[in-house]
């Protein structure tokens, strides 16, 4: 049982929490209370906001769509000003263009394709929209003058800015392939930049808005006729040079200064030396020999036109350059075309008048004149492939004109070579014209000279070298026929050998051994052969005079027995007979000549052989022997002496 006293002190704590509870309850009872009262308060401020907002929506969207109306409607104003300004514009062009289009392009081109522009549009304007406005007629009219003023700006530039190449200039061009000391390269500046702009503009306009192509043959015939200008300039250079130093010149580099150009030796383009033309004017006819003068003159005529064979290649390539950026890439072919006629024309005319030429002379026997055909035929084939690209793309006609020419001078040469062999074969045996000491004949040194400048161009003349053997035969022929002009065998003899080791000496000395080879491969032995049996017919010349001193037919002496007259009187016809046939041969064989002097020596030194050992033995034998009281007068010369007499001989200076 709890005491008394502790149920007290429980009960009282048991009234202070529930006074306290209660206390609580209250607060949360007036808490709710005033929490009841605020929402209360707040839902009937967001209904009259909610009521608020409603009446002004009601109000708002009225306004807000008439707004929006409004606004629309301004759109539309402002476009249908904006239109009206447009159209008006257009009726405006042609008083606001036309001082311009009439005061023309020059120096302003910009802004003078701006007002071609503007009328353009109005003519398409009116035309769409008002096609019977007078408007549209005087656009138009403004659009044809502005365009007929363009074409003659166009036409303007091209002839006030295309200039003549300048010959140092073309030189330059044409030696920078091959000059490999040459640090810049050589560059054409046809028109310069901005006068290059201002024509690129204008081409491009008329092509494209003023449907008009007759600015290319504008193009075309100023173009041309610099193109042919420049060509026939540099060949004048080359007389002026040529008459005034004989040398024609150019600066290695442009950009030295003009004034004070390097001087410098012309190569012919693609040629390492200079190829001087030996001329044989008429070799095959009573004259003979170049004409004074006449090679000098040749060889400027063939410079001349090796290099401007070259420097059309050169000039054409950078005339297709410059036209790439004028013309509509599908007229270029055809305008370029057109654009070399003229240039191209002049050379292959030229260049038939230089075959035609040569024609003339092969008729006359005149055959150097084809070696003036065939410098610039091995020049023509080797600047071929750059002409053949270079033509790429014109018309056939265009293309097939120096082939045209290579094939005239290929049959030219061909035919002078056979006539200058059937010439060969039937030059005349004139007494007159026979060498008197029997050297070489001028038919023969001019043949062999011809077909060896002939070597020069193999590459050119190779299949026409070939007929070479044919010549040779022919020449051969010919010399034993001119050989019979000579009465006395011995000198006829001497003759043929000199010929035939001018012959063999020549070709062995020259690439024509190895072109005689291939058609006839024992040639050299036959000449050495032609040789050798000539040198054994002229030392039977020499048997009228060894017979005298030959064992045959002399009596045999015995030692202490005295001679009889028959026998003295032989012995003295031997050595009277060999000294008089001594003599004369000598004086005669002296004044023949044997150029060669390896056989010369060689001829010599086998005859004094042959008469040592028989006049030797011949002396042996008799000069002890009695046979005469004036021994002096038959035992003239000593073995030394006689050799002495061959060793002279062949020698018209002793």
């Amino acid at each position: 049982m709890i005491p008394p006293q502790e149920a007290s002190v429980r009960r009282r704590e048991i009234e202070d929490k529930l006074k306290q509870e209660e206390e609580t309850l209250s607060f949360i009872r007036d808490s709710l209370e005033k929490s009841d009262q605020l929402t209360k308060n707040m839902v009937s401020i967001l209904s009259s906001f909610e009521s608020r907002l409603m009446k002004l929506e009601n109000s708002i969207i009225p306004v807000h769509k008439q707004t929006e109306n409004l606004q629309r409607l301004q759109e539309n104003v402002e476009k249908t000003l904006s239109c009206l300004d447009h159209v008006i514009s257009y009726y405006h062009v042609a008083s606001d263009t036309e001082k311009i289009i009439r005061e023309g392009p020059t120096g302003r081109l910009e802004e003078y394709l701006g007002c071609m522009a503007k009328i353009q549009k109005a003519v398409e304007y009116f035309q769409d929209n008002n096609p019977d406005s007078p408007e549209l007629n005087r656009v138009k009219f403004l659009f044809e003058r502005g365009k007929e003023s363009l074409e003659s700006e166009f036409r303007s530039l091209m002839t006030r800015h295309s200039k003549v190449v300048s010959p140092v200039l073309v030189l330059d061009l044409i030696s920078g392939d091959d000059d490999m000391e040459a640090q810049e390269d050589v560059a054409l500046e046809h028109l310069s930049e901005s006068v290059l702009h201002d024509v690129i503009r204008i081409s491009r306009w008329l092509v494209e808005y003023g449907r008009n192509q007759d600015f290319m043959n504008v193009y075309y015939q100023i173009r041309s006729s610099q193109l042919d200008r420049s060509i026939k300039g540099l060949k004048e250079h080359f007389r002026k040079s040529s008459s005034s130093s004989g040398v024609p010149y150019s600066p290695a580099i442009p950009n030295k200064r003009k004034d004070t150009p390097t001087k410098k030796p012309v190569k012919r383009p693609g040629h390492e030396h200079d190829f001087r033309v030996k001329h044989l004017s008429e070799a095959l006819n009573d004259k003979h020999g170049p004409l004074a003068g006449r090679d000098d003159m040749l060889d400027m005529e063939i410079d001349a036109y090796i290099h401007c064979v070259s420097a059309f290649v050169k000039l054409a390539q950078s005339e297709y350059q410059l036209l790439t950026d004028i013309i509509p890439e599908h007229h270029q072919k055809k305008t370029f075309d057109s654009l070399i006629q003229d240039a191209l024309d002049g050379l292959m005319m030229e260049g038939e008048n230089i075959v035609s030429v040569a024609r003339k002379a092969i008729i006359r026997h005149d055959y150097s004149a084809v070696l003036t055909v065939f410098p610039i035929l091995r020049h023509l084939k080797q600047t071929k492939p750059e002409f053949d690209q270079v033509l790429q793309g014109t018309a056939a006609s265009t293309k097939n004109k120096l082939p045209g020419l290579i094939t005239s001078m290929e049959t030219t040469g061909a035919k002078a070579l056979e006539d200058f062999a059937d010439n060969i074969k039937n030059d005349p045996d004139k007494e007159y014209n026979m060498p008197k000491d029997g050297t070489v004949h001028e038919l023969t040194s001019n043949a062999i000279l011809f077909l060896q400048q002939l070597l020069d161009f193999q590459e050119t003349a190779g299949a026409m070298l070939a007929s070479q053997g044919k010549v040779l035969g022919n020449l051969q022929l010919n010399l034993l026929s001119k050989s019979k002009v000579y009465e006395d065998p011995a000198l006829r003899a001497i003759f043929l050998h000199n010929n035939y080791n001018y012959i063999l000496k020549s070709l062995e000395k020259s690439e024509l051994i190895h072109l005689v080879a291939v058609t006839q491969k024992t040639a050299e032995r036959l000449y050495r052969d032609h040789i050798e049996q000539q040198i054994q017919t002229y030392q039977r010349s020499w048997l009228k005079v060894t017979d005298y001193i030959s064992e045959k037919n002399l009596p045999v002496f015995q030692p202490g027995v005295k001679l009889r007259d028959k026998e003295r009187q032989m012995i003295k016809e031997r050595f009277k007979g060999f000294n008089d046939g001594l003599e004369e041969l000598c004086k005669i064989q002296k004044a023949w000549a044997i150029p060669d002097t390896e056989q010369r020596d060689k001829i010599r030194q086998a005859q004094k052989h042959i008469v040592k050992e028989n006049y030797g033995a011949f002396l042996h034998r008799y000069a002890s022997i009695p046979f005469t009281k004036n021994p002096e007068k038959y035992i003239k010369y000593r073995v030394e002496q006689v050799e002495d007499m061959i060793e002279r001989l062949f020698d018209t200076s002793a």
